[in-house]
C-alpha cells in the first residue's frame, strides 16, 4: 500500500486545529481562514485528480516502472524455483530465464575473478563485463516483456514467488515515495506551493512560540521549587538558630520563640500553598497541551483512515473501468473482424463483377461499332440509291424530252413535204445526210 503523504496530514491537522482554537499570538483570523480553505482544497478528492494529459502520462510511466521493478525483483526467486514454476511460465519464458541464469553466473564468475595485471587482459575483462551487462539488460527486458504480456501470470507470480530481497524492497519503496512526491508536485500549482510554504512557516512560528512558552513555564516552575526549597531551608536554619538561642535564653524567650515559630510555620504554609497552586496551574497547562496533542493524533489517524478508504475505492473503480474497457475493446475487435471479413468478401465479389463488367463493356463497344458500321453502310446504300433514282429520273425525263422533240421534228418535216416535193427532196437528202 502506498504511504500516506505527511504533508497532507499536517495540513489536515493544522486546518482542524485552526478551526477549533481561537486566534493566538497575533495571527489574523482572515488569513487563517484562507489557509484553512487551502487545506480543505488539499483534502478534497476533486483536487487530487490530474489536470493535464502530461501529468497522467508521467504518472502512468512511473506506475509502469514500479510494476517492472516489482517483477524484476521476483526474477531471482523464480530462477531459484524454476522447476516449480516451469509449467506455469511456459517454454519460452523458461528458456529465457535459464539463459538469464547462465548470464548471471558468468557475470558473477567474472566479478569474482581477480583483476589481471596485464593491461590487455584487463581491457578484455572490462569488454567482457560490458558485453555481459548489455546481454543481461536485454535478457531482463525480454523477460519483462513476456511477463507483462500476461497480467494473470504476473499476479500469480506475485503470490507464489514469495518475498523479494530487502534491497529490492527498499528500492521499490523509495521509488514509490518518489512517484507520490512527483504526483503531488504535478498536482500542486506554484501559487498553492507558495501558500503551503507560507502556511508551514506560520505553523512553525506558532509551534516555536508555544515551545518557548512551555519552556519558560517549566523554568519558572523549577525556579519556584528551588526558591521554595531555599526558603524552607532558610526557615529550618532560622528555627535551629532560634532553638539554640532558646536554649541559651531559657524560659524568658520561650514565648517569643513560640510566636516566631508559629509565624514561620504560617508563612511556610502560605508559601507552600501558593507554590502548589502555581504548580497545579502549570500542570493543568501541561495536561491541556497533552490533550491537544492526543486530539491531533486521533484526527490524523482518522484522516489517514479516510484517505486510505478513498484510495481503495479509487483503485477498485479503476480496476472496474479497466475490465469494462477490455471487454468493450474485445467486442469491438470481434465486430471489426466480422465487418472486415464481410468487406473482404464483398471486395472480392466486386472485383469479379468489375472484370465481368469490363468484358461486357468491351463486347458492347464491339456491338455498337458493328451497328454503327451497318448504319453507315445502309446510309451510303440509301444515298447511292437516291442518287441513282434521281439520275434515272433525269435520264428518263431527258429521254422523254428527246422523244417529244424528235416527234415534233418529224411532224414539221411532214408539213414541209406537202408544200413542195422538190424542195422536200433536197431537204430529205440533207436530212438523211
Amino acid at each position: 500500500m502506498a504511504t500516506v503523504n505527511p504533508a497532507v496530514l499536517q495540513v489536515s491537522s493544522r486546518d482542524t486545529k485552526e478551526r477549533n482554537q481561537p486566534p493566538v499570538m497575533g495571527i489574523a483570523t482572515p488569513k487563517k481562514a484562507v489557509i484553512a480553505l487551502d487545506a480543505t482544497k488539499v483534502l478534497d478528492p476533486r483536487w487530487l485528480k490530474p489536470d493535464s494529459i502530461e501529468t497522467e502520462r508521467v504518472v502512468s510511466v512511473l506506475d509502469e516502472a514500479i510494476a517492472k521493478l516489482e517483477l524484476s525483483g521476483l526474477i531471482p526467486r523464480i530462477i531459484d524455483s524454476l522447476d516449480r514454476f516451469s509449467a506455469l511460465l511456459g517454454p519460452e519464458i523458461t528458456n529465457n530465464l535459464i539463459e538469464h541464469q547462465k548470464l548471471s553466473s558468468k557475470m558473477e564468475h567474472l566479478l569474482a575473478s581477480p583483476e589481471e595485471e596485464d593491461t590487455v587482459k584487463a581491457e578484455e575483462q572490462r569488454v567482457s563485463l560490458c558485453l555481459l551487462e548489455q546481454q543481461l539488460k536485454c535478457s531482463v527486458r525480454n523477460i519483462l516483456r513476456l511477463l507483462l504480456a500476461s497480467p494473470s501470470l504476473c499476479k500469480a507470480l506475485k503470490y507464489e514467488a514469495g518475498p523479494r530481497e530487502p534491497r529490492a524492497e527498499v528500492f521499490i519503496k523509495a521509488f514509490r515515495e518518489f512517484r507520490n512526491f512527483m504526483f503531488e508536485r504535478l498536482l500542486t500549482s506554484p501559487t498553492e506551493e507558495e501558500e503551503t510554504v507560507q502556511f508551514m512557516e506560520d505553523v512553525s512560528l506558532r509551534i516555536k512560540k508555544n515551545t518557548e512558552t512551555i519552556t519558560a513555564s517549566q523554568a519558572e516552575l523549577v525556579a519556584a521549587i528551588c526558591t521554595r526549597d531555599e526558603e524552607v531551608q532558610k526557615k529550618d536554619d532560622m528555627i535551629k538558630d532560634l532553638k539554640k538561642s532558646m536554649q541559651d535564653l531559657a524560659e524568658d524567650c520561650k514565648t517569643n520563640i513560640l510566636q516566631v515559630k508559629r509565624e514561620g510555620e504560617k508563612q511556610q504554609k502560605e508559601e507552600l500553598q501558593a507554590s502548589q497552586a502555581r504548580c497545579a496551574s502549570l500542570q493543568q497547562d501541561v495536561q491541556q497541551l497533552g490533550a491537544q496533542l492526543n486530539k491531533l493524533v486521533l484526527e490524523h489517524q482518522a484522516s489517514e483512515l479516510t484517505l486510505r478508504k478513498r484510495k481503495c475505492r479509487a483503485e477498485t473503480e479503476i480496476l472496474n473501468w479497466i475490465q469494462k474497457y477490455d471487454t468493450d475493446m474485445a467486442e469491438k475487435q470481434a465486430e471489426y473482424e466480422e465487418v472486415h471479413a464481410a468487406y473482404t468478401k464483398e471486395k472480392a465479389q466486386l472485383s469479379l463483377l468489375m472484370e465481368k463488367h469490363a468484358l461486357l463493356l468491351q463486347e458492347y463497344s464491339q456491338i455498337e461499332e458493328e451497328r454503327r458500321i451497318c448504319q453507315e453502310k445502309k446510309k451510303a446504300a440509301l444515298e447511292e440509291l437516291a442518287t441513282m433514282t434521281l439520275a434515272a429520273t433525269r435520264i428518263q425525263a431527258f429521254w422523254r424530252g428527246y422523244l417529244i422533240r424528235s416527234t415534233f421534228k418529224l411532224k414539221k418535216k411532214k408539213k414541209g413535204k406537202g408544200k413542195g416535193k422538190g424542195k422536200g427532196k433536197g431537204k430529205d437528202t440533207k436530212a438523211k445526210k
